[in-house]
């Protein structure tokens, strides 16, 4: 006696509820509903066209197919793990829908091509969702640093005060990133809208099917050339989730200086309460708490990353039960990216920006040694040397609190008399920045060219 199983001709005894549940994925992969039925209206249409499936036998299965796309939409269907995954829980929902002549949805197509197909659909559709999440911060960040163009602030390395910046100059940084990441997921398209549909199992099938008709309809670019290549590649998966991690490692940035410029000891920021949480016993505090999280979800998207890759690592060709595992990680990356991007964004455009406290974080500090050291420089000093003397001015100011823009004329005339009274300007914060004129850097002039042309990047599409 056969189970019950699609699959079950040449076995004899029912696997356990154990194995059943074990082996199933339809926990996750019903998911991918929208995009098996999609797979097979184009499966069946194409057995209709080539004349592998009688045009009543195919109008049967398409009629059987849309009415359960409107259950679906109407979240009416019911899956069952006894059927294990997506591909059979829909054939046999078919099957009660239209009877036998349902099994003839699955001629020339294998569940290899067909789960290949709805993981290469589902991502498909939700790459534009990223990119789009992506520009919608890039907007946010470029009519900040519009806004912000002079706004002065500390620029830092180490974490330690270097050279003043225009805040405008600071956010574009963030813009650039996030353009390198909506290139990377652009070209993550390429990859993903290949048809592996018509693979069938690996080795391709014995009837006269037309793979670009298929790929035509479900709106890929081609098939794949290799019918191997076609069921076992996840270049496509990995590609978007090492997108994903590198996208996050940006995130997680941000998130981490929103944390340090919102504290006490900063106060660069101050997020709308609307993005801030208390605490349960300490009336005063104003916690981050969403930055942190996006920095925190930094670590599953990372982990998925590995869980793949080292999935894949050693697989033989062409499809193994491992492959199983390519979907979660990628369906909760989609999940928690998209989010992420979405609560980045308006916890940014709320924030109050202290303008004043970051012009004056530049006042009674040392980041303007370099223009001095320059400034020398300029007078004939070997730069090595000016940075020497320009070191020595720092030490005895840190040691005295007199910074560089109070030293008396009298003490820089003895080191050089050629100095004058445009060194105390060529000090100031805001004339450091402005002049800054070498492409990409921090002038005021640099950045509104960086704000034009990212304003040209997010209107070309």
């Amino acid at each position: 006696m056969t189970t019950k199983k699609l699959w079950g001709g040449r076995f004899t005894e029912t696997g356990s509820a154990q194995t059943d549940t074990f082996g199933a994925s339809i926990e996750f992969d019903q998911l991918m509903a929208a995009e098996d039925l999609e797979g097979s209206l184009a499966h069946v249409e194409m057995l209709r066209d080539t004349h592998i499936l009688t045009p009543k036998d195919a109008e049967q299965i398409i009629q059987g197919l849309h009415h359960l796309q409107q259950q679906l939409a109407a979240g009416q269907l019911q899956f069952d793990v006894a059927n294990e995954d997506i591909h059979m829980n829909i054939e046999s929902l078919l099957t009660q829908e239209i009877g036998p002549v349902a099994g003839k949805l699955h001629t020339a197509r294998s569940r290899n091509d067909q789960v290949a197909t709805d993981f290469h659909l589902y991502l498909k559709k939700r790459l534009p969702q990223v990119i789009q999440a992506i520009k919608n911060l890039q907007t946010v960040l470029v009519n900040l640093a519009e806004a912000n163009v002079e706004t002065i602030m500390p620029g830092y390395t180490h974490l330690q005060h270097a050279q003043p910046i225009s805040y405008g100059h600071y956010l574009m940084a963030y813009f650039d990133m996030l353009q390198r990441d909506i290139e990377r997921f652009q070209f993550n398209q390429k990859h993903t809208n290949l048809s592996p549909l018509g693979a069938a199992a690996l080795a391709g099938t014995t009837f006269p099917i037309d793979r670009q008709q298929t790929a035509q309809r479900l709106g890929f670019t081609c098939p794949y050339s290799n019918s191997i290549d076609a069921v076992s590649d996840r270049d496509f998966a990995l590609e978007f989730l090492s997108n994903a991690a590198l996208l996050m490692v940006h995130l997680s940035r941000l998130c981490e200086e929103i944390v340090l410029w919102t504290t006490y000891e900063f106060n660069y920021l101050e997020l709308s309460d609307e993005y801030a949480t208390g605490s349960s016993i300490m009336p005063q505090k104003k916690n981050p708490d969403f930055a942190e999280l996006i920095r925190g979800k930094s670590g599953r998207v990372f982990g998925h990353l590995m869980a793949l890759l080292t999935v894949m690592k050693a697989l033989p060709l062409a499809y193994d039960k491992d492959l199983q595992e390519d979907k979660e990680g990628v369906f909760d990356t989609v999940k928690t990216i998209i989010p992420c991007l979405t609560v980045l964004a308006g916890m940014l455009q709320t924030a109050k920006i202290k303008t004043a406290n970051m012009a004056q974080a530049t006042t009674r500090d040392f980041s303007n040694a370099t223009e001095l050291a320059d400034y020398l420089a300029v007078k004939g000093i070997p730069f090595r040397q000016a940075h020497a003397i320009v070191g020595q001015l720092v030490l005895e100011g840190l040691k005295t609190g007199v910074t560089l823009q109070e030293i008396p004329l009298a003490k820089y005339q003895a080191l050089l008399p050629d100095i004058g009274e445009d060194v105390y300007q060529d000090l100031q914060a805001k004339t450091a920045v402005q002049r800054r004129q070498s492409f990409g850097g921090t002038s005021f002039q640099q950045v509104k060219q960086q704000i034009a042309r990212a304003r040209q990047l997010l209107n070309a599409d």
